[in-house]
């Protein structure tokens, strides 16, 4: 692959499943958050479904723009934006009143030391935001980091495993979840809670994060010894297709990879694929930040992309000097601190 417009075009095609549900949706989609690391190609993989669907459906994306070009990018590719800081209660209620909500918005990185934004983000926002589409039908991000460890060969938590947050950001996305399903049962708001851990494409992901680590020579730390991982598009396609899947009381959903990944394996896989010896540290665990999303492939089938092919793609960016978010997972934590 030549360049990031040949992998990001892999990224942007949507199935036929995808393409005949954004068809029978009622309703234009709002993402709320759109300027994250999943936002943009959210919304393009939206546009995509919707221009083959052959339907007038908008996507609507809302941030506040403060990544330079982004919004001229979105615009360019036929998705309406709106600036606005969701924190602001002003700008929220200004918002447009839409049937189907795609909610990104929250907070990770930087949470040790602005603990107090980070609930803010995380656990105050969401009451408004559901207050304000109260009318709607919401598919909320939040994240695997709300289960505790599990052991590795236990396949990882499943939906109705309980949770137990680690760490003042994983607290905070259980207070996210829990207000949200507070407002579902008040105004009967249909909702899903959709918990990913992890997607990756070339610019962001544990897979990037470890890859780096290699090329650059630096050790690889062993403490978080496996991991889940997803090619975003196939976690952008069943966010979207789990707008058709929100009820009430609000549906819990797990999105992970199927495979439970040697974080020892994949980084001796990126040793050969970039020609370079890895360097280990720490000690692997007999347990680790796991999700099973078996309920997710029953309702939406397998994820079309493999982990080895990321892999691939990966080195290849990688061995190219690739522009990169310059966002590590940090999923090496195993005391919740970001």
């Amino acid at each position: 692959m030549k360049d990031i417009n040949s992998i990001y075009q892999q990224l942007l095609q949507p199935s036929d499943d995808l393409v005949a549900a954004v068809a029978a949706l009622d309703g234009d989609i709002l993402l709320l958050g759109v300027g994250g690391k999943m936002g943009p190609s959210l919304a393009k993989l939206a546009k995509q479904a919707i221009d083959k669907s052959g339907t007038s459906k908008k996507i609507i994306g809302v941030s506040r723009f403060s990544e330079y070009g982004l919004r001229d990018q979105l615009e360019k590719a036929g998705i309406e934006t709106c600036k606005a800081d969701l924190l602001k209660d002003d700008q929220l209620k200004s918002l447009p009143d839409i049937r189907n909500v795609i909610y990104l918005a929250g907070t990770k990185f930087g949470t040790s030391g602005n603990e107090s934004f980070t609930w803010a983000m995380n656990s105050y926002l969401p009451g408004r935001v559901a207050e304000k589409y109260k009318d709607s039908r919401i598919v909320v991000f939040s994240t695997g980091n709300v289960y505790h460890l599990t052991p590795v060969d236990a396949g990882g938590a499943t939906e109705d495993h309980p949770p137990n947050p680690v760490g003042e950001y994983a607290q905070s996305c259980l207070g996210r979840e829990r207000v949200f399903e507070y407002f579902s049962s008040l105004h009967k708001t249909p909702m899903l809670i959709y918990r990913l851990n992890y997607a990756n494409d070339v610019s962001y992901g544990v897979l990037l994060d470890i890859a780096m680590a290699v090329e650059g020579n630096k050790p690889i730390d062993l403490s978080m010894g496996h991991v889940n991982v997803i090619w975003q598009g196939d976690a952008n396609a069943m966010a979207i297709l789990s707008l058709e899947q929100a009820a009430t009381p609000a549906k819990i959903l797990n999105l992970a990879g199927p495979e439970v990944l040697r974080i020892r394996d994949v980084a001796e896989e990126f040793g050969k694929l970039l020609g370079k010896a890895v360097k280990f540290s720490g000690v692997e665990a007999s347990d680790a930040l796991l999700s099973n999303a078996q309920e997710a492939y029953r309702l939406f089938g397998q994820p079309r992309v493999e982990a080895k092919q990321v892999m691939r793609w990966v080195a290849d960016w990688v061995k190219r000097g690739g522009e990169t978010l310059d966002k590590p997972t940090h999923f090496e934590a195993r005391d919740g601190k970001f």
